[in-house]
């Protein structure tokens, strides 16, 4: 059962949004607010694979609060965010928090379907190879990157990754010192239908930086290919 949690407290946004994923053949979990979606995400009897979170949600839990704390508590659920044109540090500020993308609003429902279904997508295949028999790490460096188990470890030390990150880590990992632009990494990770913008990528990279690199603001691992995208350097 494909489970999507749709937290707006909007109705109207969010009887449209229920609608169009049902059609698109997604079981939904329906919340009017982040406390509301935090209840439902913790019952014991509730599996969701991807979390849409309208940003603007009252109370003490909005939609950045809710993605933060889904993030903390799983690393590979799919978290997509509804926001408004205006809400630009808002996209920025959810990305940073671990979300995988964002909708801006108005949007029409095959936008809306094809940004969940890529990162539905993700979700699956992470599953599925953590089933399946393939190469158990790569190495490069002082790191390692377990495959099978979905970590990397720096010196020893494990590093928590989002899922995202995770993708594009084994990305950089399999291609190492290879320059691979914006584009690469974006149809590698984010999947060839995705509708999104290439900044996307930067903002990842930049978590990315704070949590491989010594000197984030001098990165020596993920390192800038001016005019084109980024490289890795174990």
């Amino acid at each position: 059962m494909k489970t999507i949690l749709v937290a707006e407290d909007e109705q109207a946004i969010r009887e449209f949004v229920v609608i169009n994923l049902k059609r698109a053949g997604y079981f939904t979990l329906e919340a009017s607010n982040g406390e509301e979606a935090l209840q439902i995400y913790g019952r014991k009897d509730t599996d969701v694979d991807v979390a849409v979170l309208d940003i603007m949600m009252p109370g003490k839990y909005d939609g950045l609060a809710v993605c933060k704390e889904l993030r903390r508590q799983n690393g590979s659920v799919g978290i997509i965010l509804l926001t408004a044109k205006t809400q630009e540090m808002d996209k920025v500020g959810g990305l940073m928090m671990g979300a995988d993308d964002y909708v801006t609003k108005p949007f029409s429902p095959s936008e809306l379907v094809a940004r969940v279904d890529a990162v539905y997508r993700r979700v699956a295949l992470e599953r599925k190879r953590g089933s399946e028999n393939f190469r158990e790490e790569i190495k490069s460096g002082d790191f390692v990157l377990n495959l099978r188990n979905r970590t990397l470890v720096k010196k020893g030390e494990p590093i928590e990754l989002t899922q995202v990150e995770f993708q594009i880590m084994e990305y950089f990992m399999s291609n190492p010192g290879t320059a691979l632009d914006r584009s690469d990494i974006l149809r590698h990770v984010w999947g060839e239908s995705y509708f999104g913008e290439e900044k996307i990528v930067d903002v990842n990279i930049r978590r990315l930086r704070m949590k491989v690199e010594d000197e984030p603001s001098s990165p020596h691992h993920i390192v800038t290919v001016w005019g084109l995208g980024y490289k890795w350097e174990g």
